[in-house]
């Protein structure tokens, strides 16, 4: 056989494989869609049915609804296995790059317009619940622009892939069943029920479950609008929050100084102490101005979300109703940060972010483990730096002698074992 017919079979055979290769592929997502639509049909009706959900209802919000296989975290039956995705998300990296000056300075300026032009909605919101409006706003501001961020996905098409092949599908099939429940109740049509691309609605951002127990209707109409309702959009927000524990009358928090002689190993809403007390040790407000005089038996929790190498705060309980909105330190100073922007045109915190928050997610973990070991609560060893695992940190250089920083550094990988 010449060079020249072996070379076309090779070729040949080549195109056949990568052809078959491509048709078994195909054929595997056309049999997880077959699957989708027999778990929709056999699986899911069944279990909305008994949840009292309309069959009219259903059939409208699943009118069209196809899997959506751009979304992440998906596992469809079988396929390989996801791969663990690296922690991306910004309110967990490092601190610095965050809070983008730039970006605050237009929301601050947005949410000040805004304070103007909703002035008399936010005082009734403020007396209903007793939240600033400029928190509420702030909250607005951060979630979706101030209602201009572009919320395009069905939500129904979102909460229903990841109920059928996410990693989380009980969670998300909890999320769908509610949110069939809001299409039956009438708050939203199918085409009106838009969500980001984790299935969270509207302005808010709210998830159906949250959406079903913190959504108001604040501007009359009959039920609650958190796609297109200003008002209602504002009254979710702070229903939230106050349903969540907010205290009426106090702030979020102040940023402050910590004399070199007061340890940072004292942070955390377990060690509250009156705000008197943190005041008695030298902590001061970095403004220069004394705490308010109603604040000082009232409770402050210390927060160094940098260790000794960032800004320094002492925060009210109500520091920690805003990160029930979303589980991380840097987006409650993030919101506090706004607000004060919106409410006093204050600007950036004055103490200057640490290079700090670059370490691998592993290597944290392994250091919150060899913590562990040595009988320090640090919170879970999930790689994530929270006020346990700082606190732990400098409660053990205290131990052992060195000046606490409270903070994961590199330098202690081969010291903690």
């Amino acid at each position: 056989m010449n060079r020249s017919i072996f070379g076309r079979l090779v070729i040949a055979t080549v195109a056949l494989l990568t052809l078959s290769c491509s048709s078994v592929l195909s054929a595997s997502q056309a049999d997880v869609e077959a699957q989708f639509e027999r778990w929709v049909q056999a699986d899911l009706w069944p279990e909305a049915q008994k949840n009292g959900i309309s069959e009219r209802a259903f059939r409208a919000s699943f009118a069209g609804v196809e899997l959506n296989w751009s979304l992440t975290d998906l596992a469809p039956p079988g396929f390989p296995p996801p791969k663990q995705q690296k922690q991306t998300q910004a309110e967990f990296s490092s601190p610095a790059p965050y809070f983008n000056e730039d970006r605050l300075k237009r929301l601050g300026g947005t949410g000040r317009g805004f304070a103007s032009q909703y002035a008399s909605t936010l005082k009734k919101i403020e007396r209903t619940y007793g939240v600033p409006g400029s928190i509420v706003l702030a909250v607005w501001g951060r979630e979706t622009g101030f209602g201009a961020a572009k919320i395009p996905n069905s939500a129904i098409e979102v909460l229903a892939t990841k109920a059928f092949m996410s990693t989380r599908k009980e969670m998300f099939r909890t999320e769908l069943l509610a949110a069939l429940h809001i299409i039956d109740r009438g708050d939203a049509t199918p085409a009106e029920f838009k969500g980001s691309s984790a299935g969270a609605l509207g302005q808010p951002q709210f998830m159906p479950t949250s959406y079903l127990k913190y959504a108001v209707d604040f501007d009359g109409d009959g039920h609650p609008n958190i796609w297109t309702s200003v008002p209602d959009t504002l009254a979710s927000i702070a229903n939230f929050l106050v349903q969540k524990g907010w205290q009426r009358g106090r702030g979020w928090g102040y940023e402050v100084t910590i004399p070199d002689q007061v340890s940072c190993a004292q942070e955390g809403p377990d060690l509250a102490k009156p705000i008197s007390h943190w005041a008695s040790l030298g902590i001061a407000r970095i403004s220069g101005k004394a705490f308010p005089s109603d604040e000082g038996k009232a409770s402050g929790i210390m927060l160094v979300p940098a260790g000794r190498d960032g800004p320094e705060f002492v925060v009210t309980p109500n520091f920690y109703v805003i990160k029930e909105y979303n589980n991380s330190d840097l987006y409650a100073l993030y919101i506090g940060n706004l607000a004060d922007r919106i409410a006093y045109g204050s600007g950036a915190f004055q103490g200057a972010w640490g290079d700090v928050g670059k370490m691998l997610r592993s290597d944290v973990a392994a250091m919150q483990k060899a913590l562990e070991k040595k009988g320090y609560d640090v919170g879970g060893s999930d790689g994530l730096p929270g006020y346990k695992t700082r606190r732990s940190i400098g409660q053990w250089q205290e131990k052992n002698g060195m000046k606490p920083t409270c903070y994961p550094e590199a330098t202690m990988i081969g010291k903690l074992k």
